[in-house]
């Protein structure tokens, strides 16, 4: 199996997109900073990953995590899931918060202006 999978370190909100053909002993590598990329920021918590029978579909799918719809997907979540796969809470604003507080008013005075 071929793996594509997301940390996140501990200290501060960033993460790391890796691939692995074993993550379980990639993973003990970076926790025990084995990994020069990731040493400086561990400790690490394994938030995500993909597995892949193979190598190609799994190198594809890393490259596409790291660049911005990846990232995009990554941070929004996917269709199934209402939560984002990066951010540590779901969002809490609703769709409507966006919405202008005269839009109910201007309903209002178009029933006013009927009479």
């Amino acid at each position: 199996m071929h793996y594509v999978y997301v940390l996140r370190p501990l200290k501060d909100s960033g993460f790391y997109i890796g691939y692995s053909a074993n993550l379980r002993k990639r993973f003990s590598e970076h926790v025990t900073g084995g990994s020069f990329a990731t040493s400086h920021r561990g400790p690490w918590k394994l938030i995500y990953y993909e597995a892949y029978l193979e190598q190609a579909d799994a190198l594809g799918r890393e490259r596409y995590l790291k660049r911005g719809a990846g990232r995009r997907f990554l941070d929004r979540g996917s269709r199934s899931t209402s939560e984002s796969i990066l951010r540590k809470k779901p969002r809490e604003r609703s769709f409507y918060a966006d919405l202008h507080p005269c839009a109910e008013s201007a309903g209002n005075r178009s029933e006013e202006s009927l009479d």
